[in-house]
């Protein structure tokens, strides 16, 4: 039945979804293509020229990406939604309180892998995604600003939103956080992705307005990344040290 939900999905958000799925797999043609047109040539180190084609990559489909799914969305930009929506003021005051909900979410899941599955913390998608963003700076955008709003039209408006119209919110809502969590690729986080999706899900939910999850999840991002990226050596020294204190503690 869920499946014949998604069936049912717009013929303009199928193209959306085409649209996103290609722009995730362009990198396997569009980075050899940016080396062989020599983009990262003068760069000795091959890997540090890798993340450079890497990076460049990732901005320029992203940027193509996003005014395609806008031209896409351009009649549901459009149209006025006859869907309960809250007033401006009320989702205004949603989307500022969901950035700390969001915080407190990843907070928690975090925690709960840990302490309770025994999941180290970190996440190497996001190790990796700052050091190429130290290689290009120019990727920060994406990740802060146009990923963020790229995922929440797929996630929640087009998936969430559809399934919702038919199923009550959790199976809506737990269907597009799963999806959201193994699209990021780490599935021994799939718990703190999932768990940041319900909380965009709840966001969008509660206030009709699909801003609101959109500022939270790109002010979140935004301030994740600004933080391992400016202290990055810091955060590493940190980890180092906690990880001494288990081995003597361990020890015991």
């Amino acid at each position: 039945m869920l499946a014949k939900g998604l069936v049912s999905l717009k013929r303009q958000y199928w193209y959306v979804i085409i649209t996103y799925i290609i722009m995730q797999l362009s990198g396997i043609v569009g980075v050899p293509l940016l080396r062989f047109l020599g983009v990262g040539k003068h760069v000795e180190n091959k890997l540090v020229a890798a993340k450079l084609a890497s990076g460049y990559w990732a901005v320029i489909s992203f940027a193509i990406a996003f005014f395609i799914i806008i031209f896409f969305l351009r009649e549901d930009i459009k149209q006025r939604h006859t869907r309960h929506r809250v007033s401006l003021p009320v989702a205004w005051m949603w989307a500022v309180s969901g950035v700390f909900l969001s915080l407190f979410a990843q907070s928690l899941a975090a925690n709960v892998e840990w302490r309770l599955l025994g999941i180290e913390p970190g996440s190497e998608n996001t190790k990796r995604i700052v050091e190429i963003i130290q290689v290009t700076p120019l990727l920060m955008v994406v990740t802060s600003i146009i990923g963020p709003i790229l995922e929440e039209i797929i996630f929640r408006k087009i998936i969430f939103g559809t399934l919702y119209q038919k199923y009550n919110f959790f199976i809506s809502a737990l269907v597009s956080s799963l999806l959201f969590a193994i699209v990021h690729m780490e599935l021994e986080h799939l718990l703190l992705y999932a768990a940041m999706g319900f909380t965009f899900a709840f966001l969008y939910a509660k206030t009709g307005r699909i801003f609101v999850p959109i500022f939270a999840h790109v002010t979140m991002n935004t301030f994740v990344v600004v933080i391992q990226t400016l202290f990055a050596d810091e955060i590493e020294k940190i980890m180092r040290q906690t990880e001494q204190i288990q081995l003597i503690i361990g020890g015991f």
